[in-house]
């Protein structure tokens, strides 16, 4: 399947636009509870742990509560003075296992690195395209969709990687149902029906059982009502409208933005979400920024061409690596802003993209204070902290480290004198 057939974004640094193609479907089903043995999978306990609770299965089977996530770090406030770490989010939009295995690779190469990930899944990869009745876009017919439906095969690799994935520490969020951008679309949605999508991506995950007759894969290991607390909107587009449905549901972000800087995130819609907006990050060779995500880099090289002059691919992989690597070492360096990265699994221009953001990682993981984590791992992090910390850490710019260090930036305070006694006047 071309990339052109399956999803739209929003191109940025020289301030172009293109529009490619992406969809998913939609049913609604039980949410009924029952205890089950737990699923002889990555999320059972390691032998000679303490025993695993049984799994609660819910609904039709599909996903099941096994307990607190396995490989989460515990979130703790930042001591006075003490430097902030480097926070690094890796994620990906749409999250489905095609033939390219690159779900498979990626997950791997964390393992390797000890990085946790946030696959923003699309809830059409788990619905048949047989199935396509279930699926009621707003604004369009039953069944459409901007991207693919993907093969029975592909729907039951990407259900195996999930599993996988939430069980070593990754966030499973959403990138919504059927990828509609432009004029015709998520743009011009309403809240309520953002709530119709949403309500729908969750179905496909919580319904998958049903919907695919599979009978031969585990529950997957967590529970969707608890596990999505945020998302990506397609092509970067309807974030207004979406943004009072997430905060009535619960979420605890939305990395929908198009436009960030290397800031450190502060709270939109009445201080109910973090804001974890793509960022402009340096653009070697050019004197503009270019958006912190493979496809707007890539749009930058070749356009909207995922097929590109061959004879460029070395070139335009390393300006890739070198672009990520200038905005990593910009935060690194400076403010410690959390630094966000947008991927898809695709292989645009040779797959250069998927090596670009491999050779990344590679580099910078073993740093100093550096943790790869999920969206929701930091949030958690912003959560327990201090917020006159945040305050100060929220205040520094792009590029800008602490005048005196951080030290003198996030320090005690000095305790006022103490008022001098009438014995000593005298």
């Amino acid at each position: 399947m071309d990339a052109l057939s399956r999803r739209t974004l929003l191109a940025a640094g020289a301030g172009a636009a293109a529009t490619l193609a992406a969809g998913c479907a939609g049913t609604r089903g039980s949410n009924g509870e029952h205890a089950a043995p737990p699923p002889e999978d990555a999320a059972a306990g390691r032998p000679g742990g303490p025993p695993k609770p049984a799994a609660v299965l819910i609904g039709d089977g599909s996903t099941s509560d096994t307990g607190p996530q396995p490989h989460q770090p515990k979130a703790e406030p930042l001591g006075p003075g003490e430097r902030p770490p480097q926070f690094v989010v890796f994620s990906w939009d749409g999250a489905g296992e095609m033939d390219n295995r690159l779900f498979s690779r990626f997950r791997k190469l964390a393992k390797e690195h000890r990085a946790s990930m946030t696959f923003f899944l699309s809830g059409l990869y788990l619905l048949p395209e047989s199935k396509r009745e279930l699926y009621n876009p707003p604004q369009h017919p039953t069944g459409a969709s901007d991207i693919g439906y993907l093969s029975d095969q592909h729907i039951h690799d990407t259900l195996e990687q999930l599993g996988a994935a939430w069980a070593e520490g990754h966030e499973i969020g959403t990138h919504f149902n059927g990828h509609f951008c432009g004029t015709t679309g998520v743009a011009n949605w309403s809240p309520e029906e953002w709530d119709s999508e949403i309500g729908q991506a969750m179905d496909f995950v919580m319904n998958w059982k049903t919907n695919t007759g599979f009978t031969d894969l585990p529950a997957l290991p967590f529970d969707y009502r608890k596990e999505l607390i945020g998302g990506r909107t397609p092509c970067l587009e309807g974030q207004r409208t979406l943004l009072p449905t997430a905060a009535q549901r619960g979420w605890k972000y939305d990395s929908s933005g198009p436009g960030g800087l290397q800031m450190w995130p502060q709270k939109f819609q009445g201080g109910a979400l973090w804001d974890f907006p793509l960022q402009s990050i340096p653009f070697p060779g050019h004197s503009f920024q270019v958006l912190s995500m493979d496809y707007n880099i890539m749009y930058n090289q070749s356009g909207a061409n995922t097929k590109g002059d061959s004879g460029m691919y070395s070139a335009w992989r390393t300006q890739a690596r070198d672009s990520y690597l200038a905005g990593f070492e910009r935060a690194y360096a400076t403010n410690r802003a959390p630094f966000y990265i947008g991927n898809h699994f695709e292989q645009w221009n040779g797959g250069i993209y998927m090596d670009a953001v491999e050779e990344t990682l590679k580099t910078i993981a073993g740093r100093p204070e550096v943790r790869l984590v999920s969206f929701r791992q930091l949030v958690e992090w912003l959560e327990v902290q201090d917020p006159a910390v945040l305050r100060k850490l929220q205040s520094l710019s792009p590029g800008e480290a602490p005048a005196g260090g951080w030290k003198t930036l996030l320090g005690v305070p000095r305790p006022a004198p103490a008022p001098a006694s009438p014995s000593a006047r005298a």
